[in-house]
């Protein structure tokens, strides 16, 4: 299939990044922004950012206006943001002021797009947000080794027996990039969350912390593994960095929402992909905001 042999001659360029072509690509697989390729061509930092989050993760206008201001913060400190998505069939890393506007607008329309997704989207040419596992594999193809994101995906409650358990995870084990996030999700089950990455050999690290975050909140309990360097064993690094404790939700509030947001779920056979995108706004309401309030910060 087409799709199939793009996926095998993307997987290539990361041993030398070539030139582009008339526009801004490369062999016709990925799209660069000037901004990106420049500073990649001459070495400079640069900082990969997903996309779901801005078509997922909260409403329009908040989702442009959050997506703006990550951009702002990587560039203040010496960086120059890479945010990922597939637009009408065309891999972009490095989105332009008209692409941020466009996707925060399509919303939901965008397809959730994981590693898995990739071939379906590109093939069909369809607009895709990236999630942490695909934005890796996309920023690892083109040779950008750091990648900043809100909350991974994780192994879902009651996972032991849906065996609902995130791509995240498996990319982290065997794609070599460093993920900065705000640690997992709450809505997950962060033990077994935790398990799993050490199952598939990836290096947890705190920063500036001994206890694993819990996105939301700055605490989940859960003591952060002690890491041990890795080098050149293929996998990536999850750096975990907690919401500032005094911007952080109340544990018990969130909990709470949580627990009933589950059991509306699972009344409503709420399962797979369409879970986390419910649970998360279902968490939002039953908070009055505060939820959505901590993600963006």
């Amino acid at each position: 299939m087409a799709s199939s042999s793009a996926l095998s001659r993307l997987s290539n360029l990361h041993n030398h990044l070539r030139p582009l072509d008339s526009n801004n690509q490369i062999e016709g697989l990925v799209k660069f922004s000037p901004e990106v390729y420049q500073a990649l061509s001459s070495g400079r930092a640069v900082v990969a950012l997903e996309s779901t989050i801005i078509s997922h993760g909260m409403p329009y206008p908040q989702n442009l206006e959050t997506a703006k201001q990550v951009e702002e913060i990587v560039r203040k400190n010496g960086a120059v943001p890479a945010t990922i998505a597939i637009l009408d069939g065309v891999p972009c890393v490095g989105l332009s002021a008209e692409q941020l506007e466009r996707l925060a607008t399509l919303g939901t329309r965008a397809q959730k797009t994981a590693r898995r997704d990739i071939a379906y989207v590109v093939a069909g040419r369809r607009n895709g947000a990236t999630t942490v596992s695909a934005t890796m594999f996309f920023a690892s193809t083109v040779g950008i080794p750091v990648f900043v994101t809100g909350g991974i995906g994780g192994v879902h409650r009651h996972g032991e027996e849906t065996m609902d358990v995130s791509s995240d995870l498996t990319e982290l084990g065997k794609t070599p990039v460093a993920v900065v996030s705000a640690g997992v999700k709450s809505i997950l089950d962060i033990p077994k969350t935790l398990e799993y990455l050490e199952t598939q050999g990836v290096c947890v690290v705190g920063y500036k912390t001994d206890e694993f975050p819990a996105f939301f909140t700055d605490t989940s309990g859960c003591k952060i593994p002690d890491a041990t360097t890795k080098l050149k064993l293929g996998n990536g690094v999850l750096i975990a960095v907690p919401i500032p404790k005094e911007q952080s939700a109340s544990g018990s509030k969130i909990e709470s929402a949580i627990q009933k947001a589950l059991k509306e779920a699972r009344e409503k056979n709420i399962i797979g992909s369409a879970e986390t995108p419910f649970l998360l706004a279902r968490v939002n309401e039953l908070t009055g905001g505060a939820s959505l309030a901590s993600s963006i910060l």
